[in-house]
């Protein structure tokens, strides 16, 4: 599947997604980053998490407007997200992947979607903001609730236990050891 357009709430359509496959992504879509997810988890999810999307991200917000919003490092919640999917979370945003404990909580459950870093005013385009949980925790740490307009993605780890980030790193592994470890000098 290419080049999907996918709307919140999502629901089973997510379990048909292929790691690689592009699509864009409307509506209701929610913040949060390390504090959150463990404000979170000792106060409750302060929306409706059946079918929500969360994006990894510490926005710049100024005068109720998003000025930037490109993606944390999504491997700071890794110990940190199992309990969203458990609560019917059915897509995670961010860069950089996750790891295999998040890989296995997908699995028939959910995607990670990656969006490129270095891209936080495109983002920004992209979306409007609709609400905040948790301002006491600032900024980049609060949960903001932005509505979105096809931000385009990547689906990085689909349903079935597919990872591009695994895959990447084990071919980069492999091309290193065979032109290092077994003297065939680097690639020319």
């Amino acid at each position: 599947m290419t080049g999907t357009h996918l709307c919140t709430p999502l629901g089973d359509e997510v379990l048909s997604l292929r790691a690689g496959d592009r699509v864009t992504l409307s509506g209701r879509v929610y913040t949060a980053r390390d504090e959150a997810h463990l404000r979170m988890m000792e106060e409750g999810i302060p929306f409706d998490p059946e079918g929500a999307v969360i994006y990894h991200c510490g926005p710049v917000i100024q005068d109720d407007r998003i000025v930037a919003a490109g993606p944390t490092t999504s491997a700071r919640m890794n110990n940190l997200t199992g309990f969203l999917i458990d609560a019917g979370v059915r897509a995670l945003i961010g860069k950089g992947g996750m790891g295999p404990l998040v890989v296995e909580q997908l699995e028939g459950r959910a995607v990670y979607l990656a969006f490129t870093g270095g891209c936080a005013a495109l983002a920004a385009s992209r979306m409007k903001l609709a609400g905040v949980f948790f301002e006491d925790l600032g900024m980049a740490e609060a949960v903001w609730a932005f509505d979105l307009d096809r931000l385009p993605l990547v689906v990085g780890i689909d349903a079935h236990g597919n990872d591009i980030f695994r895959d990447v790193t084990m071919n980069s592994e492999k091309v290193f050891h065979t032109r290092f470890c077994e003297g065939k000098g680097p690639v020319s």
